[in-house]
């Protein structure tokens, strides 16, 4: 099924409800037990986010824990509240998965804090019912399926922009759709914000999910904002969503295998990364 099917689909029907009927129609899921599962998910979202926002943690490696730590006690000078929450929030859940941390891999673990950053954030400061939380996590879910069907969200297949790319498409699409129920908006915010990070590289240090990943988090999570925000003005993709995928799929496959998730290219091989490598060698074994 593609975003522009979905679409079609919403002109009758409330585009949460779309998504949960095509899963229905498609895998014989009864709508209401996965709406269910994903308010599960969902609370397992807000819980964290709750009980790790801006902690220290101990990580494997040590090269990241402290992150949101440090920003939960910053006084932004630009950003406005909902970002600040956010970011601290992104960061936050990415050092709890470094940290073998319960999260919700949604849609994977490297790209775990971008969804609880913008829900967190939501549930915060606006004040929602839980209802409305979760048909605009319904939203985000429905994009991430339309990525992984048509796409991937893996990062040894795809890159960094399978996994924190479709991360960000599907928190700016679930945000838009918070404050404005249009499939056309919500489908522009997502591709605004894949868009964005075509070609993105996997690249982890040392092949663990910390280094650039948590501080990765921190930075999408604002540009899934400001996808949302565009989208919202009445900025369009020029390039559907459907096509966005697709040229994200492409772009993914023509990645070499260093930058795909294995640790040898990118940050991963510069003489820094190496060094910090062996160190952690040391250390552990």
């Amino acid at each position: 099924m593609t975003w522009k099917e979905i679409s079609e689909m919403s002109k009758n029907m409330e585009l949460h409800e779309v998504i949960l009927t095509l899963e229905m129609l498609e895998n014989g899921e009864d709508p209401v037990n996965l709406k269910n599962m994903l308010g599960d998910i969902l609370k397992v979202i807000l819980e964290e986010s709750e009980k790790q926002y801006g902690k220290k943690q101990k990580t494997l490696t040590g090269l990241t824990g402290e992150n949101a730590f440090k920003f939960s006690n910053y006084s932004p000078k630009l950003m406005g509240e909902f970002n600040y929450i956010a970011t601290t929030t992104a960061l936050s859940i990415a050092e709890s998965n470094a940290s073998m941390g319960r999260i919700a891999a949604c849609p994977t673990a490297g790209s775990s804090g971008i969804i609880p950053g913008v829900y967190y954030s939501l549930y915060k400061l606006f004040n929602p019912s839980f209802e409305e939380l979760l048909n605009s996590f319904i939203v985000s879910g429905g994009v991430g399926n339309v990525i992984a069907k048509k796409a991937t969200l893996s990062g040894a297949a795809g890159g960094c922009q399978a996994e924190i790319g479709a991360a960000a498409a599907m928190a700016a699409a679930g945000l838009s759709y918070f404050f404005i129920k249009s499939a056309d908006v919500a489908g522009n915010a997502a591709a605004l914000a894949l868009k964005s990070l075509m070609g993105l590289v996997c690249d982890p240090v040392g092949g663990f999910v910390e280094v650039p990943c948590v501080k990765r988090n921190g930075n999408i999570v604002n540009l899934a904002i400001s996808s949302a925000e565009l989208a919202m003005s009445g900025i369009k993709s020029v390039i559907p969503l459907d096509e966005v995928i697709d040229a994200m799929y492409k772009v993914g496959k023509s990645l070499p295998e260093s930058l795909r998730e294995t640790g040898e290219g990118g940050i991963a091989a510069t003489p820094t990364a190496r060094k910090l490598i062996d160190n952690i060698k040391n250390k552990l074994f």
